[in-house]
């Protein structure tokens, strides 16, 4: 009888102090970071504005004289070249670019991050900022294609329709974007202000290099018939 209580009140303790390890391990674990759900919805539509814009958008040019004289507008397939492109370096930035510079989002740490605590607001790491790399792409493309279709094939004719949706409309959402990635110190936003600036720089860079090597390759005319768009 008297092992018996022995055994028996081993047993009890033993289970007192997991449960009291247990305890101070989840203490230990630091508290879920709060995210404004809002911020991160307004932040996802102005990058779809922003792309989406980009890529819907005709090329705009002012006809030559050998031609019917007037502005034309011509949707080109090769103009997916690179949307494309942009996409595939984003994914680079989202995913090893970002693993290798382990920047943890506001309120997290890196191991804590790397931890990947499901719901905890730091599953990922935070810099350079994708939707900042994304954005401001899409706006340095729709500049240089801008620039481009103004200066060389238009004749340095412009045209608002064109500036509005290359360089107005992509420009608002990318800095409406910005800053719903960073919107204050509360520890609230996805990312800090230095990782959104980290994306948006090389990703308006990247944009503009594509816009550039895009629309001097492709002019905006089909080279054949009227039609409105040209493969």
């Amino acid at each position: 009888m008297r092992s018996k209580a022995l055994i028996t009140a081993g047993a009890v303790a033993g289970l007192v102090w997991t449960c009291a390890d247990e305890g101070a391990a989840h203490a230990q674990i630091p508290p879920i970071v709060e995210r404004d759900p809002n911020w991160e919805t307004v932040s996802n539509i102005g990058l779809g504005v922003g792309v989406g814009t980009v890529v819907v958008m005709p090329r705009v040019y002012y006809s030559s004289p050998d031609a019917t004289v007037g502005w034309k507008a011509r949707w080109h397939i090769s103009s997916l070249a690179p949307t494309m492109s942009l996409v595939g370096i984003t994914m680079l930035v989202d995913g090893p670019i970002k693993n290798a510079i382990k920047s943890p989002k506001l309120g997290c740490t890196k191991e804590q991050t790397l931890a990947k605590l499901p719901d905890s607001g730091c599953e990922t790491f935070g810099g350079p900022s994708t939707h900042a790399f994304a954005s401001w792409g899409a706006t340095g493309a729709g500049l240089a294609i801008f620039l481009v279709d103004t200066l060389k094939y238009s004749d340095f004719n412009f045209n608002g329709g064109a500036f509005v949706g290359n360089v107005v409309l992509p420009l608002s959402a990318s800095i409406v974007t910005s800053v719903a990635r960073s919107q204050d110190g509360s520890g609230t936003a996805p990312e800090s202000a230095g990782q959104v600036v980290a994306g948006a720089l090389p990703g308006f860079a990247v944009g503009a290099l594509l816009g550039l090597g895009y629309s001097f390759l492709q002019e905006p005319d089909c080279g054949y018939g009227n039609y409105l768009f040209c493969w």
